[in-house]
């Protein structure tokens, strides 16, 4: 079971250089230090693809394909940014191919009261469920930008820098989507504590 308590950004470091440490080796050929990747990085990586594509059924598949590409990547990796920063990278281009392909192909149900379908097939009871799905809601109020920006530094607490690689936009750009976000989260959370009248 995993911590559920922040990592300091010291901590934070040292896995980021043992991550680039073990992506290295295995672009080297080493079979081992690709396991020793996969695990370092495989938690960041499903909650990033979790919060990008809003859809956490299909966050194992996107996290799966990217440790994929980035297997036919790895010999071409050269650490010139943390392994970490570098799969989230291709972590969001497997979101954004996902959605053009699920845009590119209607999927058809063959239940006519779908939405009651998805209700009623999602968990209840667990833990924490319900905090999570406000989370959720209130990130998906969020325009998808700064929704992104916010998750990556807040969430996956990536340095602004590295944030703005991910996004392919200036550490400026990542900064103003970050307060812009955090602005519009606690106007959300004072409307939603405010008593009905």
């Amino acid at each position: 079971m995993t911590s559920a308590l922040p990592v300091s950004r010291k901590d934070m470091m040292s896995a980021d250089e043992s991550a680039t440490a073990w992506a290295l080796a295995a672009g080297g050929g080493d079979p081992e230090a690709f396991e020793h990747f996969v695990r370092a990085l495989h938690r960041d990586v499903l909650r990033y693809v979790a919060h990008l594509s809003a859809d956490p059924q299909a966050a194992d598949d996107l996290t799966q394909e990217t440790f994929l590409r980035a297997l036919g990547s790895l010999h071409r990796f050269e650490g010139r940014s943390s392994a970490r920063t570098w799969l989230l990278s291709i972590a969001r281009r497997a979101v954004i191919d996902s959605f053009r392909y699920a845009a590119a192909r209607p999927r058809p149900s063959d239940n006519p009261n779908w939405q009651m379908a998805v209700e009623i097939a999602q968990p209840r009871d667990v833990p924490g469920f319900d905090d999570g799905i406000a989370l959720l809601d209130l990130l998906e109020a969020l325009p998808d930008d700064r929704r992104e920006a916010f998750v990556l530094t807040q969430m996956l607490e990536l340095t602004y820098a590295e944030a703005a690689e991910v996004s392919g936009c200036p550490i400026g750009t990542v900064r103003s989507r970050v307060a812009r976000a955090r602005i519009t989260l606690l106007g959300l959370l004072a409307e939603a504590e405010t008593p009905a009248a």
